[in-house]
């Protein structure tokens, strides 16, 4: 490397990018906290995603497609929307409401729950009782059976000791 080169260069690190800067795929997974795979599974489902790419394929996300992706990124893993239940909230609100939400601007409401399809009607405690929950009850009833058992045949034991 040339000695006007080397003299310029510094070992701290490089400065931030001004806010309208594109940045990489890399940067923005960084950023957000979201691994590259996901970014692109993400163009994939919302087509709203659009990144500039070059020659390549190589990324360039605009500062809006950052803020829509930290919007989506908010529904799915902080407010635990699905994917559909995301695209709802983008097709009814908008792309600049969720990147309202990507901002901490706005919060979408919360993800609706969805009915059961055998049993439209059901209550809450109508869910809580499935059978599902009955044989986990069975199981923990039975658990605590030989928890019990363990306990009892230990106790001569701890007061031999």
């Amino acid at each position: 490397m040339p000695p006007a080169l080397a003299a310029d260069m510094s070992l701290e690190p490089m400065a931030e990018k001004s806010a309208g800067a594109f940045r990489t795929i890399s940067e923005v997974s960084e950023e957000l906290d979201v691994p590259q795979h996901v970014l692109r599974f993400w163009e994939t489902r919302f087509g709203q995603i659009r990144p500039v790419k070059r020659a390549g394929g190589r990324r360039y996300y605009r500062p809006q497609d950052v803020e829509l992706v930290a919007g989506i990124r908010q529904l799915l893993y902080v407010q635990r929307y699905t994917i559909a239940g995301a695209q709802r909230v983008l097709k009814e609100n908008g792309i600049r409401f969720v990147q309202a939400v990507g901002r901490g601007e706005a919060r979408a409401a919360e993800p609706r729950i969805q009915e059961v399809e055998d049993a439209p009607e059901a209550t809450m405690q109508d869910l809580a009782d499935t059978p599902d929950r009955a044989a986990l009850r069975d199981v923990l009833d039975e658990l605590q059976a030989c928890r019990a058992l363990l306990d009892a045949l230990r106790r001569p034991y701890d007061r031999d000791v």
